[in-house]
């Protein structure tokens, strides 16, 4: 169960919001850089799971917008929406759906054509990059929402980066496994298990479950 947070100052509250901002800021310019490279090299190599997890990347980058638009907007008028708030995350479930839905198509249709993938090295590191990158992003934004008393916008957006965490390693998992065995439809497969996860978080984030769970971690 999470301690009940001591009383913030107005101050203490700005800096703390002005903090999430940068946060969400450096997610934004991170995963546009990331998602560029990962949707370049998985369309030359022909890889449907990094193709995924490049839009994932872009995906993520519209939740962070959202969420600094809604953070810049507590440092404007000094207080939270609600409302506004609630149909950011909604927001974000949407896109989580598409992301499924594209992922899911692509997957079927490179099993049915039986397309085989290129190696591709650049992907291979992009996706340990991330694997380094995001835990550490994820744990900022945790920590960041608990000071602030559980705030259910960040602790959102920390869910959502963690799942970027998961996928990446799921997508390693098969990007590498082919290059080991030469099994083209790891690659697919991969993809599908990046849509599971699109469909599950996107669900709990439209119902409010994701930011509940995220309280009853600590």
């Amino acid at each position: 169960m999470t301690p009940t947070p001591t009383a913030l100052t107005g101050r203490e509250t700005e800096r703390l919001t002005r903090k999430g901002l940068h946060l969400a800021q450096f997610t934004v310019a991170y995963n546009v850089i990331e998602g560029a490279v990962a949707i370049t090299a998985g369309l030359l190599a022909g890889l449907v799971s990094v193709v995924g997890f490049g839009i994932d990347s872009a995906i993520e980058s519209v939740a962070a917008v959202l969420v600094g638009l809604r953070l810049a907007a507590r440092l404007r008028h000094g207080e939270t929406d609600e409302a506004k708030e609630r149909r950011a995350l909604r927001l974000v479930a949407v896109t989580f759906f598409v992301l499924a839905a594209y992922v899911a198509f692509e997957g079927v249709r490179s099993l049915i054509e039986g397309e085989a993938p290129y190696s591709s090295p650049v992907s291979i590191v992009l996706l340990i990059a991330s694997i380094i990158v995001m835990p550490l992003l994820a744990a900022a934004k945790k920590r960041l929402a608990l000071q602030l008393g559980g705030d259910r916008l960040i602790l959102a957006d920390a869910a959502e980066t963690r799942i970027c965490v998961l996928l990446s390693v799921s997508t390693l998992l098969g990007v590498g496994l082919y290059q080991l065995t030469g099994a083209a439809w790891l690659d697919p497969v991969a993809g599908f298990v990046i849509a599971a996860f699109a469909i599950h978080e996107g669900r709990e984030a439209w119902e409010g479950e994701l930011v509940e769970d995220d309280d009853d971690d600590d």
